[in-house]
């Protein structure tokens, strides 16, 4: 892969990541079934890593992709509950860039906080169009949202959006790139597609049910067929714009499938660290600078960021450590010759990471899963022979290595999420969810109660109201905030309540909210606050 001439301009960037596309959903990959012509052609026309890694879902993926750092140093360390809020103190990909003169924008989802000073709005995104949490349909949007005619925030405003979830983000994605063809831009393609719910435009999935293909691949595979759409109508733009050639376009998906399909004989699903759950397509085209090939060394979602600084000549910010490296050595000398390093993945459900609990430590050769069991993916890719017992010098190394590192990342601040802020000129009012519910109880369920983690910026009076579904008997709503404490009744069928005036001590607190039906404690779907 020699490299060809540097243009004068700096390059743009394209980077597309998709929700649950599994390795083994691209047709380069070897699924006989599914349609990718444009992933495909972003794969053969460029570079194809075949040893990128992830994390077993998305937010903590998002989190490295964003910072070039492990996840638990950023304070994500799980998808919902308050886990996956990115810390306001982490430097993102989006402020690196902006920072550097691009004009960067986002499409699609974020998933690393919904409030200030969270959003994506907060952290260096220009333009920004985007669904709450951690897709359409969750607690943290609007009730009986779907992927056709969604409610997303474009720049913070709330509007609802006809047409469907992945076209909608393609064609605002595609209406930045014409906006900003003269200067340099950064446009980040987040879909929320091929995530459940399984919802599309019949004419995609009708030619996989024809084939014979089950239902619920059918829809995955119409699902991701659509987003190849799209991609193949961004590229053809940049083409007629004459953007092409400098741009740089990166497709890469979260984690592995969220079901079992093909996926390349791999083991593992999405939330394992098999290698069937953080193995991902990673493919890199940039006509201008690189020809096509194959890179075959072991690289990671902590890569990205460090990488594509490196191609753009963008400085990265000298007090940031972060844990990825530049790939460009890789793909523009065509370096065989690369260190080798273990890279770390983990995660479960929890407030705080417990070692060895569904993490792994591998490097080019060998991999060790929880600390006990070792395989080498360079005979057995499919993890399906464990050698531990015939090589414990090397399950000891490689468990010290995880020890170090485990130490290292949860010593960098610890696992307590960051506070939302109250009482801000950027957002009021807050509308709090599900979404950053935290406590032994909390749920997406309707019985789920618990606090939000706080923050009142500025003493004063408030406003809290609550949301929930209505009941058929009566019952009571109780609110406890920085010091104030307020209890209203609530009427048969009554679908709100409203707490007029609270007087709030500044400073980090908990806002509980619990309803009271009959002696049946539950919590309600959303609560705002409003500074008066």
């Amino acid at each position: 892969m020699a490299a060809r001439a540097m243009p004068p301009k700096l390059p743009n960037v394209v980077l597309i990541i998709t929700d649950d596309q599994g390795y083994g959903d691209v047709g380069i990959h070897g699924n006989p079934r599914i349609h990718t012509p444009n992933m495909d052609r972003i794969a053969r026309e460029g570079v194809q890593f075949t040893r990128f890694h992830v994390s077993p879902v998305c937010s903590p993926t998002r989190s490295s992709l964003m910072t070039g750092r492990w996840n638990y140093r950023t304070s994500v360390v799980d998808t919902y509950l308050g886990r996956s809020n990115l810390h306001p103190d982490e430097v993102t990909m989006a402020q690196i860039f902006h920072n550097a003169g691009y004009q960067t924008g986002i499409f699609g989802k974020w998933h690393l906080g919904d409030n200030y000073p969270m959003r994506a709005t907060d952290r260096g995104w220009d333009t920004s169009i985007v669904h709450r949490g951690g897709g359409l349909s969750q607690p943290s949007g609007v009730p009986n949202e779907r992927y056709f005619d969604p409610v997303l925030l474009y720049n913070g405003v709330a509007r609802k959006t006809p047409g469907y979830c992945t076209d909608i983000f393609a064609s605002a994605a595609i209406e930045f790139i014409e906006k900003n063809r003269y200067r340099p831009f950064f446009t980040y393609l987040a879909t929320n597609a091929p995530h459940q719910p399984l919802e599309v435009d019949e004419r995609h999935v009708a030619p996989y049910r024809a084939a014979g293909v089950n239902e619920w691949d059918s829809k995955i595979y119409g699902m991701v067929t659509n987003i190849d759409d799209n991609i193949g109508r961004l590229i053809e733009r940049l083409r007629t714009l004459k953007l092409e050639e400098n741009t740089i376009v990166i497709f890469m998906t979260d984690n592995g499938p969220d079901r079992v399909r093909f996926n390349g004989g791999m083991r593992g699903l999405k939330g394992t660290v098999y290698e069937g759950g953080i193995r991902v397509p990673f493919f890199v085209r940039w006509p201008a600078r690189l020809k096509p090939g194959r890179v075959d060394r072991l690289a990671a979602h902590i890569d990205v960021l460090p990488t594509l600084a490196d191609a753009c000549g963008v400085p990265l910010p000298g007090k940031v450590k972060l844990d990825g490296r530049s790939l460009m050595p890789l793909v523009r000398e065509g370096r065989t010759e690369w260190p080798d390093r273990n890279l770390f993945f983990q995660w479960h459900r929890g407030d705080v990471p417990e070692p060895f609990r569904n993490a792994c430590v591998l490097n080019q050769r060998y991999k060790l899963v929880n600390g006990k069991e070792l395989y080498d993916l360079e005979s057995d890719p499919a993890e399906s022979r464990d050698i531990a017992a015939s090589d414990p010098d090397r399950v000891a190394s490689m468990r010290r290595a995880y020890e170090e590192w485990f130490r290292d990342v949860s010593s960098t601040r610890g696992y307590d999420p960051p506070p939302i802020y109250l009482g801000t000129r950027f957002e009021n009012p807050v509308r709090l969810t599900r979404q950053d519910l935290r406590g032994p109880d909390a749920s997406w369920k309707t019985s789920g109660r618990g606090h939000w983690v706080v923050d009142v910026r500025t003493a004063g009076d408030y406003e809290v109201s609550f949301d929930f579904p209505p009941r058929e008997t009566a019952g009571s709503a109780t609110v406890r905030l920085a010091g104030a404490e307020a209890k209203v009744d609530l009427a048969p069928r009554a679908p709100v309540c409203v707490f007029k005036r609270l007087r709030l001590k500044s400073g980090p607190t908990q806002l509980e909210a619990t309803l009271d039906f009959a002696g049946a404690p539950a919590g309600p779907e959303y609560v705002e606050v409003r500074k008066l």
